[in-house]
């Protein structure tokens, strides 16, 4: 990839990670890793299925609405990934919002979960488990309050967990490996005892939440150092840590594609490069990645599969110092 050389670019790899991380390489190591072997970092590739609004042009709303209708085209980005992967000696971990499972052709995932490749649960409609407002779990309930009526958003919350885990059951034969929540938050479940229990009550061990703080430039620019170095610096925000509750939060690692792409109409060769720096971050510092991505966004963004690639070929060419592994190998390594 032309302008991608790991050594090419006005700062070298090393002096970048270290001076835009600085004195919180050890506290980021030391959450993720404590008490395990520290000779692997841990790399996972995430890809949640469902429909994301102005894919596959701007202006197209309706997904909101319709989070698990899925196109062919995204079904067929999510399979073709999952093979990339795999020749790649990767893998990737998906979370299936539980609508995707009323289509009638349901093929593509279950030849995605045939390779190996882990599913988890992404709730029901694509809720917001954080609003104490029934109205403002979905988009579709606005549009359909019957749906809802006389629920608590409490409720709400749960029933769509419980049905994705019994269709997941049903249609694909599996139990959900993992969950995470529909959107992120910086401040993760910290202080949502009710939902961590939640979560907990429903069989799940670890969750995906917390999204950190970070800079994105400003849109239609290309990405300045200052971005750069803020979305490394964010990686030390993004380790797992054990929650009072003893539920495990391993949080997404920025820069995620729908930031990069739909909100500052990213080029894919900024991209490439933040998650680069992202994934040699964690592997110089034997860390965890968790990258976050849509296929119904990079279908269009990245239809060549060049970020899953490189992820790949990064990890491969640190030997023994990374791994590529599902969201669960990597709760196994954390401590309370």
């Amino acid at each position: 990839m032309p302008g991608l050389s790991r050594d090419s670019g006005d700062w070298t790899r090393r002096s970048f990670l270290a001076a835009a991380v600085g004195g919180t390489l050890a506290t980021a190591v030391g959450i993720s890793r404590a008490g395990k072997d520290p000779k692997k970092a841990q790399i996972g590739i995430t890809l949640d299925l469902e429909m994301s609004r102005h894919y596959p042009k701007r202006g197209m709303l309706e997904w909101d609405y319709q989070k698990g209708n899925l196109d062919e085209a995204t079904k067929q980005y999510s399979l073709r990934a999952a093979r990339v992967a795999k020749e790649r000696g990767g893998k990737i971990h998906f979370f299936c919002v539980g609508r995707v499972l009323e289509q009638p052709d349901i093929g593509w995932l279950q030849e995605i979960i045939k390779e190996g490749h882990p599913v988890g649960n992404h709730t029901y409609d694509h809720v917001n488990v954080w609003t104490k407002d029934p109205k403002q779990t979905q988009f579709r309930f606005q549009r359909s309050p019957w749906l809802i009526r006389g629920k608590e958003a409490a409720d709400i919350v749960r029933e769509n967990v419980r049905v994705t885990t019994l269709a997941m059951k049903e249609r694909l034969g599996i139990v959900p490996d993992g969950f995470r929540t529909p959107g992120g938050s910086n401040n993760a479940l910290n202080g949502r005892e009710d939902i961590q229990k939640l979560l907990l009550d429903e069989g799940f061990r670890w969750v995906s939440s917390k999204y950190p703080a970070h800079k994105s430039g400003e849109i239609m620019k290309p990405p300045t150092l200052d971005v750069y170095a803020s979305i490394v610096r964010a990686q030390a925000e993004a380790q797992p840590y054990v929650y009072p509750t003893g539920l495990i939060e391993i949080p997404m690692s920025p820069i995620s594609d729908v930031t990069a792409f739909r909100s500052k109409y990213w080029k894919l060769e900024y991209f490439l490069k933040a998650v680069r720096l992202a994934t040699e971050w964690a592997i110089e510092n034997r860390a965890v990645f968790d990258f976050l991505a849509h296929p119904s966004c990079l279908v269009v963004e990245d239809p060549g599969f060049e970020t899953i690639k490189l992820i790949c070929d990064i990890v491969k060419d640190a030997g023994d110092k990374a791994q590529i592994v599902g969201l669960s190998t990597i709760a196994d390594g954390v401590r309370g």
